[in-house]
């Protein structure tokens, strides 16, 4: 059966891995883009909660949690986004895949550790409009790709079975593409095609520490706590201009004229220190329920090119709600009474403001986890808005399709029989 979830699970990652276009935001145009949810599955279907380690399921926002782990466990998720963007005036709909996760998990003692790789944030856009200036009708268009992933390895140690503390290693690698292109159509129907391409390269590395904290308060109810902290860390960036007038063949082809290249100077970018906590009340392998607030100094973002006149940055704070629920987990008669219950809400202010309008995110979420022996399907859907349509900004509503497989084994064990 493992055999074959890890077949699954690898053509999976390669119909998925391939998407890296993986949001059509058009606020993923300013900072650091859109930055991406970096838990797992059974975390986003609660809201984004992750105050609880488990012995069977990888947890991957609070490194704390790798000592947790009783077996070593391969984790891998994705997520399907339709999203219907609206202004005042019109609608429009794109739909994404996405590939969030690949990790393993590996329980060493008193000890854990983990490693994987994701996308730690993603630029995808494109706006359209136009104007006719002296009989001239000029035709504009920005449009945005490129990511951010992360390589990333942690360790954790539990003092007891009460306390345990982690603690992740992260390198930042990708580059972003930013297209400006004019289109003159003169009265003679005549066309002229200039493009202005901006190149961002960045690299960086950031740290994660991560502490999970738990306590019997009578016989069936445990206090949980987690916390969790990101310093302030930079990425430098390899900045690049070039200018050319172009042309397009029927299939959408270009070919560039008279290239120009213009030196731009480089800026470092930051990533914004984080610090999260939560906690909650639960019946071990039966329900929990808790609430986490993170706050995200994104005051300190920068832009990679360019400053805006109607652009800033705030501080945005992240709040959590949810919880889940399991009828009977070692039932040998329901299957259904073995699968996890999940549900969780979140609001966010993103820190991105424009036009004085503060860019907000909401969201509701639900799911389960499918048990597979020791290991789980855990499937996610989640509702949520973000963005206005005041001030002529662009309001989006998504729908959130997630998968994600977690895949247990025990590596390791001494053979009794030869």
């Amino acid at each position: 059966m493992i055999k074959k979830l890890i077949v699954l699970a690898s053509i999976f990652l390669s119909i998925t891995s391939w998407a890296q276009d993986n949001t059509a935001s058009p606020y993923s145009y300013y900072g650091l883009g859109e930055v991406k949810f970096r838990g797992t599955q059974d975390s986003r279907s609660m809201g984004g909660l992750s105050i609880v380690g488990d012995s069977i399921q990888l947890s991957l926002m609070n490194p704390a949690s790798y000592s947790k782990l009783k077996l070593t466990t391969f984790a891998v998720g994705g997520t399907n986004t339709s999203t219907t963007f609206k202004t005042e005036a019109e609608k429009e709909k794109a739909q994404r895949t996405s590939f969030d996760y690949l990790a393993v998990g590996l329980p060493l003692g008193k000890f854990g550790m983990s490693f994987g790789l994701m996308p730690y944030s993603a630029v995808g856009y494109r706006n359209e409009n136009s104007e006719v200036v002296t009989g001239e009708t000029r035709d504009y268009k920005k449009q945005g790709n490129g990511y951010i992933n992360k390589v990333f390895v942690g360790g954790s140690y539990a003092f007891n079975s009460n306390l345990s503390l982690g603690l992740d290693f992260s390198y930042h690698f990708g580059d972003f593409t930013n297209d400006f292109t004019e289109t003159v159509t003169a009265p003679d129907y005549t066309q002229y095609i200039s493009r202005e391409r901006n190149i961002a390269k960045m690299t960086g590395v950031s740290l994660n520490f991560g502490l999970l904290y738990n306590r019997k308060i009578s016989s069936k109810l445990t206090f949980h706590s987690s916390l969790t902290y990101s310093p302030e860390s930079k990425l430098t960036t390899e900045n690049s201009r070039n200018i050319a007038t172009v042309f397009y063949t029927s299939n959408g082809a270009e070919f560039a004229n008279d290239n120009e290249d213009i030196d731009v100077p480089n800026k470092d970018l930051i990533i914004p220190s984080k610090l999260s906590f939560g906690f909650g009340l639960g019946e071990n392998r039966k329900w929990l329920l808790g609430t986490e607030i993170t706050f995200t100094q994104n005051k300190n973002l920068v832009n990679r090119f360019e400053d805006f006149t109607n652009l800033s940055y705030e501080n945005s704070t992240r709040f959590a709600l949810g919880g889940y629920y399991v009828p009977k987990y070692d039932s040998f008669t329901s299957y259904f009474e073995r699968i996890v219950y999940r549900a969780g809400f979140k609001y966010e202010n993103t820190g991105l403001v424009l036009k004085n309008e503060s860019i907000n995110d909401y969201g509701m979420n639900f799911g389960l986890g499918l048990p597979l022996g020791f290991s789980r399907v855990d499937l996610g859907f989640e509702f949520g808005k973000r963005g206005t349509t005041a001030n002529g900004l662009i309001e989006e509503n998504y729908f959130n399709l997630s998968i994600g497989l977690n895949l247990g084994a025990k590596w390791f064990e001494k053979r009794k029989i030869d």
